[in-house]
């Protein structure tokens, strides 16, 4: 994926509008004055977020550029300069919380998804990232999962259909509901189910779903159950997958892992902004 311009625009005009309202109250007895200042990054790990400030600064004032000095998904050491800027000290300064908020957060769950991605060490399975984003973020995080080597799972609700555990409590025929779907929805959107139990497992291949979700198995179940699903069903496994559990579910089998804390307990790496004249 890619961070559309236009829809980039829209979402940082409502942060900034946040954050500034009717303006910044700490810079309204500023002279005017054209300053420069540098982004650096203060602890190393996968720098993502670069077209942020530029386009924060277009929002603010046409005076304003920022020149980054290293692309996105490129593994930064503690007291790299990533970037410059320069423009009226107003904006600078106006813009600087919401680039950072967002920056940080980028590359703090890039450089997770990276090292998720390292720690498994097994090729033939991709990371995948959740909807257990931030509201109003997802688009920033699902990229920033990318640029760390991942891959993204459905964007919403509405792009892909996954049947869990609620969904399991309301449907009394899982063939026929599947039947149903692809009526609805064509055949083009996947549809995945996830299962807990070996009776689920078997009546979702019955079903001839797309792919199946192994939730919260240890990884020797997964390999056993794996065995039992037609290679034409991807399958995933996901739920309690912590760092330090990742290398046991290497070699077994399945396609896809998911990991929620990629992006619902991410740890920002630390970025500054500091006006260098």
């Amino acid at each position: 994926m890619t961070l559309s311009p236009k829809r980039l625009t829209e979402l940082l005009a409502t942060f900034l509008e946040e954050d500034l309202a009717t303006g910044d109250l700490s810079t309204s007895g500023l002279a005017p004055q054209l300053v420069h200042g540098d982004f650096l990054a203060k602890r190393a790990g996968l720098l993502v977020g670069q077209c942020v400030p530029a386009a924060i600064y277009a929002l603010l004032s046409p005076q304003a550029t920022y020149t980054p000095t290293v692309p996105d998904g490129t593994l930064v050491q503690a007291g790299t300069v990533v970037g410059h800027a320069t423009g009226p000290a107003t904006t600078l300064l106006a813009g600087e919380r919401v680039a950072l908020n967002l920056m940080q957060r980028m590359s703090g769950i890039a450089t997770a998804t990276h090292l998720a991605v390292t720690t498994l060490n097994d090729p033939s399975i991709g990371i995948l990232d959740t909807r257990k984003t931030t509201p109003g973020l997802r688009l920033f995080d699902k990229y920033a999962v990318q640029c760390g080597g991942g891959l993204n799972h459905r964007m919403g609700l509405y792009d892909a259909v996954m049947l869990k555990d609620n969904h399991w409590r309301l449907i009394t025929d899982l063939p026929a509901m599947v039947r149903r779907l692809r009526q609805l929805i064509g055949p083009t959107k996947l549809i995945e189910v996830e299962v807990a139990t070996l009776d689920q497992l078997q009546l979702a291949i019955t079903s001839r779903v797309d792919m199946i979700m192994f939730d919260n198995q240890s990884p020797k179940t997964v390999r056993e159950w794996r065995q039992l699903v037609p290679p034409t069903i991807q399958v995933e496994a996901s739920g309690g997958i912590t760092p330090a559990k990742l290398p046991s579910y290497a070699g077994t089998g399945v396609d896809f892992i998911s990991l929620g804390y990629l992006t619902n307990s991410v740890q920002a790496l630390d970025i500054s902004f500091n006006l260098t004249d």
